[in-house]
């Protein structure tokens, strides 16, 4: 890992997103009173004519960025997670799912580490329910390079996007931005004993497991999977057919999620021992992050726990 400070997801995207506005005229920004968090404020404050606060009606903005798509912009819509999937679903299911419109749905805060503002705030359901959607693109960045740089290529896709980005600082994983997201799926770490898939915050955490695995003599694979959907298939299916078994980590609920992207892979094309490291079938609390994640099992060292389990359970 580069020894950079780390910074949060949602920092990069607030820059990426100015960075955009310098770029293109048909960019605009959306957000639902929550600018100085999911860091949109600094466009707003550069680009005030291309700039529109909603207040606290998430419903409203999404249908505003539909209208503003259907007129030949880019929208920018950008609030907490669990507002953005929870309140406005049906707005982005009909409105811009369905006509298939180019509006990005940026959502900052997601998971546990929202932290002491507790479950009300924690959106740990938002991959799945974006997942379901038909066109809709879904990308979870691991660090500020790569939201970086997705937030640039988002401009040029067709169809809607959900980029989810979060609110603790992260260590730097890519040391310069990317040129694009690739397949969706990039091998970090060579292995041949199991294949550790991430999405998140949870790369840095499986790249932390991977280290200790080695320590005894444990080669595991580490893939960072910042595109839920369409998930790289190719990617995925070759990381198992050399390793045999392989576990995922998501700060995000087991069920819906990466876990199930995998699985479903796994399922059609190499059928093999998947283990599943995420929040169980329950709602979050409030707490510090960190504490947060050990309290809900999302350490390296319960990937660690998960990867042998695995491990000596498979018919490798």
């Amino acid at each position: 890992m580069s020894e950079q400070k780390p910074r949060a997801t949602r920092e990069a995207y607030g820059e990426a997103l100015l960075e955009l506005g310098r770029r293109h005229d048909d960019v605009v920004a959306l957000d639902a009173d929550l600018a100085g968090s999911t860091k949109s404020a600094a466009f707003g404050k550069a680009f005030p004519d291309r700039f529109f606060n909603a207040g606290v009606a998430e419903a409203n903005m999404m249908n505003m960025a539909a209208g503003l798509a259907v007129g030949g912009k880019i929208p920018y819509a950008s609030t907490f997670a669990v507002f953005a999937t929870g309140r406005a679903f049906d707005q982005i299911r009909q409105g811009i799912a369905q006509p298939n419109l180019p509006v990005r749905v940026c959502a900052s805060h997601g998971g546990l580490t929202v932290g002491e503002d507790g479950c009300t705030h924690q959106s740990i359901e938002d991959i799945g329910l974006m997942r379901l959607l038909p066109n809709m693109r879904v990308v979870v960045p691991a660090d500020f390079n790569q939201t970086f740089a997705a937030v640039l290529e988002s401009h040029d896709l067709p169809g809607p996007m959900y980029i989810r980005t979060g609110r603790p600082a992260v260590p730097f994983l890519y040391d310069t931005p990317p040129t694009g997201l690739g397949r969706g799926a990039d091998v970090l770490r060579e292995g041949t004993d199991i294949s550790l898939f991430a999405c998140g915050i949870m790369v840095s955490r499986a790249l932390d497991a991977a280290e200790i695995l080695a320590q005894r003599d444990i080669s595991a694979e580490v893939v960072n999977v910042s595109v839920i959907k369409p998930i790289d298939i190719d990617t995925v299916a070759a990381s198992l057919e050399k390793t045999g078994c392989g576990a995922t980590a998501e700060e995000h609920s087991i069920i819906g999620g990466l876990a199930d992207a995998v699985q479903e892979v796994a399922g059609e094309l190499c059928p093999v021992r998947l283990g599943r490291l995420g929040v169980k079938d329950t709602f979050g609390k409030s707490g510090h992050p960190e504490k947060l994640l050990e309290e809900f099992g999302l350490t390296a060292g319960d990937l660690v726990s998960l990867a042998e389990h695995v491990l000596a359970t498979s018919n490798k």
